[in-house]
């Protein structure tokens, strides 16, 4: 009865290794006796027991491999920090399994390093405005590369392409500075034309003024001339218009800040007929 119940499980343990059912999405490597022997597709398959072995469970999907960031030195030696993901998808499992230890590891030192040679070939503006050139770039370099593998490259993305935190800080006071250069230009021309434009009220304030003394000289002229032909040899309507232009000039003299005291003649017949002179005496 024990050899039997022995036998019995035998059979079946037997049965379960040579009896595989491969999941959809999936790939399995068979080696025989160490040796690489077939490639099992998904459904049910048999393999012979204790002589196949199932050595490795490739997927078939695609996979997303991240490309950690990294310090990138550009042709101006400016640092910048990168990262990518790349969309990978295993074609034929055997040459991924055979040909390289870790092929998603080998992958993202292969990313890393074509990315550090692509950027390191641009300047600093043109890294951070062309990430569709670099994707490209990357895109082309890795593919022919991981072909071999047995691995097809579906696509290669930036995720970020930035600058370092230092060259960050230096970016933002440099920005600060042009911005606080712009408000002093702004405020240096507001003052300039502040100035003309004080410069030129008081250039027509001075034209007015000049016009004005003419115009009111002209008056005086004309006023002492209708007087003159009209006093016919007589003195007291020049004295008077005289008089009456004395006392004004006295009257502003007066109203002057400097002005203290003021002393008017007590003859002031006489002291304007002393201003007009001998002609009416």
């Amino acid at each position: 009865m024990g050899v039997a119940i022995a036998l019995v499980i035998f059979i079946i343990f037997t049965v379960y290794k040579g009896v595989r059912i491969v999941p959809q999405g999936e790939k399995w490597i068979v080696q025989r006796l160490g040796k690489y022997h077939s490639t099992l597709e998904p459904g049910l398959s048999i393999i012979i027991p204790y002589v196949d072995d199932v050595a490795y469970k490739v997927t078939t999907k695609d996979i997303v491999l991240d490309i950690p960031s990294q310090e990138v030195i550009t042709r101006d030696n400016v640092v910048i920090i990168a990262n990518a993901v790349a969309y990978i998808n295993v074609v034929h499992p055997e040459d991924a399994v055979y040909g390289i230890e870790d092929y998603e590891h080998g992958i993202r030192n292969l990313v890393q390093t074509s990315l550090r040679s692509i950027v390191g070939d641009m300047d600093f503006d043109e890294a951070l405005s062309s990430r569709d050139q670099i994707k490209a770039k990357l895109k082309h370099a890795i593919s022919d590369d991981i072909s071999d593998w047995g691995i097809t490259l579906k696509t290669v993305e930036i995720q970020d392409i930035k600058p370092s935190p230092t060259m960050q800080m230096a970016m933002e006071e440099q920005a600060a500075a042009e911005r606080q250069r712009r408000a002093m230009v702004t405020r240096a021309d507001g003052q300039k034309q502040s100035a003309i434009l004080e410069a030129d009220g008081r250039l027509e304030a001075s034209r007015r003024d000049a016009e004005a003394q003419v115009v009111l000289a002209r008056g005086s002229e004309e006023s002492i001339r209708l007087i003159s032909q009209a006093m016919d040899g007589k003195e007291m309507p020049v004295v008077y218009l005289l008089g009456e232009q004395y006392i004004k000039a006295m009257n502003d003299i007066a109203q002057s800040n400097n002005a203290k005291t003021v002393v008017l003649p007590a003859d002031i017949l006489n002291t304007v007929k002393g201003l007009v002179g001998d002609k009416f005496k």
